[in-house]
């Protein structure tokens, strides 16, 4: 039997590690791992156009599965590519392992050409990278930053000469056991003991719930009916707790709506449940606040903190339900639901005024008739900007839909190569990339990408002619909008050319038939929408709090607009209510 070299080694504890594919563009100190990967039916090339693609889509991958997922580049300039998607995935814990191909050993450190030094690079946006200097070391550090990406949630990085590459690996490799799950993290007694104290002297109580209620749904909302709290979350905890909530009071936050900012200022008692939320103007600094994390570093990095609880969220809710006491007082949970439902009567007319004639079309009527006739189960992925506005206002969650962003790096140009990562886990599924026609055309080679592999996302291009979410900052910080027109082509026309299906849609009532057309068709397609890029109201007068950016004040009359089916929800709890 032929002696394997380091490539094959590598790629086959990547396959026993769970890795099914590995994203990337091809090159010369990468071809020994491509080949290995040739040669190994356990794990798939992806030949992506960019390997910024590359490193969103392992990302996507890994979020939708929870399992490791990687990508790869070439030496220097090809891996320097993978940076942006690295440091996406890695803010928002996604387990993934990146290769960066390096110049021949000899000569590192001698400014080679494409030299760059990896394994510095990517310190910042990874818990490990380091650089694999000899055949025997090679499999104890790939171990080990495998290790860290599963273990601790985010992206490692491993940096492989092309020339130790095609080396004979060491002739019985240790086969040591892989982490391939993360353990549940119970908060110790005195903590729990602590904020059982908390909650049962406290009359008012508010959830605020992020993304690390993935998976506690069932728990948040018992625990929520047995201290009659309001729950609001962040844009990433919409997916995981708004479905079936009889306590929904909305989303805080620049894309905020409802009455989750004055549940959370109006309780004795703030709770925030696995979320990392940034933005501390939105939260109160008068109540008591306590926050559960399975990340430490997580603990008190937004705001001070009455007590920090080190956990995970459904671990800590198991602990608290049996012995909390029950709240009979529910008049701050029905006050803060009559004040969501009031708060969004007031804005659903954003796009329902006179819509069949509306044109440019309305891009909230866009969302809300995608939301109505998108699968159940449906995959969305959604680029930054104006495309979170409407995400966050028309999506409607049920506990089987996922949405996934660029929520905590903000980066242009995820959406579509999200959605590649998210397809190539099950091509059954409906995947929905929804792209602005700025970060579309930022990645659009990779379009290409869909074709090639006859992946059949559906890229719903909401085409303002715009880059419409830094104008509005621009003028809500009194400057002249300047430099964000784009000049577009028929993107449709593109996407035909390419083997796709693309259709152009100018008319509200063409919309419903092309979105139908589109997610019937069993390939690729694109459906390219012209819509206003005056959406969202602007004050008529800039304020001194507006010039400082993003100000409370300045999102709460900017980004007041619709809110979909949200509305309905809120007159269900409405109407759920108790009476006396």
């Amino acid at each position: 039997m032929a002696k394997q070299n380091v490539a094959e080694q590598f790629v086959d504890i990547l396959a026993r590690a769970g890795v099914r594919r590995l994203y990337g563009v091809v090159g010369d100190s990468l071809n020994p791992v491509v080949d290995a990967v040739r040669r190994n039916p356990a794990i798939d090339w992806i030949h992506v156009r960019h390997e910024e693609t590359a490193a969103f889509a392992a990302g996507a991958e890994a979020q939708i599965t929870g399992k490791l997922a990687a990508c790869a580049g070439s030496c220097g300039p090809g891996n320097l590519h993978l940076i942006n998607g690295l440091y996406d995935a890695h803010r928002s814990m996604a387990p993934v392992l990146a290769l960066a191909s390096h110049i021949p050993s000899s000569e590192i450190g001698l400014g080679y050409f494409q030299e760059t030094h990896p394994d510095q690079l990517f310190r910042e946006c990874s818990h490990y990278s380091e650089l694999i200097s000899s055949p025997k070391q090679m499999p104890r550090l790939l171990h080990t930053a495998i290790q860290n990406a599963v273990g601790r949630g985010g992206v490692s990085v491993v940096s492989l000469p092309g020339d130790i590459a095609d080396q004979t690996a060491p002739e019985k490799a240790v086969e040591t056991a892989l982490v391939t799950a993360r353990p549940t993290v119970r908060p110790g007694d005195a903590e729990i003991d602590a904020l059982v104290a908390m909650i049962d002297t406290a009359d008012k109580v508010t959830l605020f719930c992020g993304s690390g209620t993935a998976g506690a749904h069932a728990e948040v909302m018992e625990f929520a009916g047995k201290v009659k709290s309001p729950v609001g979350h962040a844009l990433r905890g919409k997916e995981h707790i708004q479905y079936d909530n009889p306590y929904d009071v909305g989303m805080s936050g620049l894309l905020g709506y409802g009455a989750a900012y004055e549940a959370t200022h109006e309780c004795d008692l703030l709770i925030l449940l696995g979320t990392d939320f940034p933005y501390s103007a939105f939260l109160p600094d008068d109540v008591k606040i306590a926050q559960v994390d399975v990340r430490p570093e997580h603990l008190g990095r937004r705001s001070k903190l009455d007590l920090a609880v080190w956990g995970d969220v459904r671990e800590t809710l198991r602990c608290l339900i049996p012995r909390v006491r029950a709240k009979e007082n529910r008049r701050f949970l029905d006050r803060m639901l009559k004040k969501h439902a009031d708060a969004l009567e007031g804005v659903v007319k954003a796009y329902t005024r006179k819509v069949e004639k509306h044109v440019p079309i309305h891009p909230e009527y866009v969302a809300a008739v995608l939301d109505e006739l998108a699968d159940e189960d449906a995959v969305f992925t959604v680029d930054t900007g104006m495309c979170n506005v409407w995400a966050a206002r028309y999506l409607t969650p049920n506990g089987r839909r996922r949405v996934i962003g660029s929520f905590s790096h903000g980066s242009m140009a995820n959406a579509l190569p999200m959605a590649i990562g998210a397809q190539f886990t099950d091509r059954r599924r409906q995947v929905v990339s929804m792209s602005g026609d700025g970060g579309f055309a930022m990645l659009m080679g990779d379009f290409l990408t869909l074709v090639q592999y006859d992946l059949p996302v559906k890229v719903v291009l909401f085409n303002n002619s715009s880059l419409g979410m830094v104008e509005l900052e621009m003028l809500v910080a009194g400057l002249p909008s300047y430099g964000t027109t784009n000049k577009n082509p028929d993107f449709a026309a593109v996407a035909r050319a390419c083997g796709a299906h693309g259709v152009r849609v100018e008319k509200p009532r063409q919309l419903a038939g092309a979105l139908k057309d589109a997610f019937r068709h069993k390939g690729p397609a694109l459906v390219d929408i012209v819509t206003d890029p005056n959406a969202l109201s602007i004050p008529p007068k800039i304020s001194a709090e507006m010039v400082t950016g993003f100000a409370l004040s300045a999102s709460k009359i900017v980004l007041d607009g619709g809110v979909g089916r949200m509305l309905q929800m809120a007159r269900s709890n409405l109407r759920n209510m108790p009476r006396p």
